[in-house]
């Protein structure tokens, strides 16, 4: 296995989605992505060539010595990239707080436990519906995270049939995003008020603080 990952953007930045949304956090963005979901906001990061390799140990110390306590490893998709999981593993070795952003297309199982995993659920208003890895739901872990990005209301009634089916209220932080410029946040927002949903409504404040950095 390779001892380092093609990085497409380290930065010191503010985590802008899940739970942890707000939080000041050192951000390592890997380059590549197999997916092609309509509503990407980091398409520009889907191609491997877009970014540059990296040591595992120099990306380490990197976060390490950032003074944030906070990483989050994102992309792209980082578990495209076999090293990625090296690079998470060693992340918390250092003490630092992992956050992954994964896509749910590819299996989880090999991620080391102590990483707080956020999975996405893709919708069929993103064209990758298909490419969901269901295995990853059973993997969830406590502190771990699905998010849901909605483009209308049949991705709305998608989400409520996965929720169901696979129990997430009861075993995970479950959000509700709303594709930007495809569904308003209040609409979606109104549909959960309705339905008494006990998930929450994701939205994405690195798009509203900092266009342009995904």
């Amino acid at each position: 296995m390779s001892d380092r990952v093609e990085i497409a953007q380290v930065l010191a930045t503010m985590q802008g989605e899940s739970s942890f949304a707000g939080y000041p956090c050192w951000l390592l963005r890997l380059a590549g992505c197999p997916l092609e979901c309509a509503w990407c906001d980091t398409a520009w990061a889907r191609e491997p060539a877009c970014g540059e390799p990296r040591e595992l140990d120099a990306l380490v110390a990197g976060a390490r010595d950032a003074g944030l306590h906070h990483v989050l490893v994102t992309g792209g998709e980082p578990l495209a990239q076999p090293a990625a999981r090296a690079l998470l593993a060693r992340l918390c070795d250092a003490g630092l707080r992992v956050v992954l952003e994964t896509s749910g297309a590819l299996p989880t199982d090999a991620v080391d436990r102590r990483v707080k995993v956020v999975l996405d659920v893709k919708c069929p208003g993103s064209g990758m519906a298909d490419r969901t890895c269901w295995p990853n739901l059973e993997r969830l872990h406590p502190g771990d995270e699905v998010k849901l990005v909605l483009a209308d209301r049949a991705d709305y009634d998608y989400a409520l049939e996965v929720i169901a089916t696979y129990h997430l209220l009861d075993r995970a932080v479950v959000a509700l995003s709303p594709a930007l410029g495809l569904l308003e946040p209040e609409t979606l927002a109104a549909w959960m008020l309705r339905d008494r949903l006990h998930a929450r409504l994701g939205l994405q404040l690195h798009r509203l603080g900092w266009p342009g950095l995904g």
